[in-house]
């Protein structure tokens, strides 16, 4: 399903260059539940924002269901991006002057769903997570968790085959932070890669497979068939 093929990343930082990816070669089968751990600036955000096609490589190939995405123009990325591809972050990044239903509608909108098609999609998708009752509500009314719920909502309201979730429970306690593993992880079990990136060892632990990355390249990549662990209480 995904596969990228020596893929560099560099940046220009005053007179040096930074080489945030150095020779990434990756295969992500479909279903897969994958884990991206590592220290600050080993390049883990830089490889999520690459497979999200918000970001370009300096050079390398990436195939997305078998097609080289890299060679698409932005306009044809935002399209992929918009249908096969689902984004939850640590920060929600929800509009602040919208509501939670019209957060979730705005991928509809922009994929050019009818209306008569969005309000009852949104109506289920709120639903399906416990917020039928805070549709009308803005960000700054919910909950961490509740805002990460929309946000989940809001990434997977398009039927995306592959959800990316860069500290998906870094602004969370622990308690909203283990509800929000297991809506994306029951997500997973229903068919849908998950691609994880975090600094927290026991969220990483969760997957199914896990890699490490050091200074832009992938020190080890492991792989145990397991149920998703629970976190030891605090």
């Amino acid at each position: 399903m995904i596969e990228l093929r020596a893929i560099h990343r560099d940046y220009r930082v005053g007179d040096q260059w930074v080489h945030a990816l150095d020779g990434i070669d990756l295969r992500i089968r479909a279903g897969e539940y994958l884990s991206i751990m590592g220290p600050s600036g080993s390049g883990k955000s830089t490889l999520l924002n690459l497979l999200g096609l918000l970001d370009r490589p300096t050079a390398g190939q990436y195939y997305l269901n078998g097609e080289d995405v890299t060679r698409l123009s932005d306009v044809e990325q935002a399209y992929v991006r918009n249908r096969e591809i689902g984004f939850i972050f640590q920060m929600f990044h929800l509009v602040p002057r919208l509501s939670a239903a019209e957060n979730v509608e705005l991928p509809l909108i922009l994929a050019g769903v009818p209306r008569g098609e969005r309000v009852p999609r949104v109506n289920q998708a709120l639903a399906a997570l416990n917020l039928a009752d805070r549709g009308h509500h803005k960000p700054d009314q919910l909950s961490g968790g509740q805002r990460q719920r929309v946000a989940i909502a809001r990434a997977t309201i398009n039927r995306p085959n592959v959800l990316l979730a860069d500290e998906p429970t870094g602004n969370l306690d622990q308690k909203a932070g283990l509800e929000v593993m297991e809506i994306i992880e029951d997500l997973n079990r229903q068919g849908l890669t998950l691609i994880l990136v975090t600094h927290d060892q026991q969220m990483g632990l969760r997957a199914q497979r896990r890699l490490r990355m050091v200074d832009g390249q992938i020190t080890s990549d492991r792989e145990e068939a397991h149920e998703h662990p629970a976190p030891p209480s605090a």
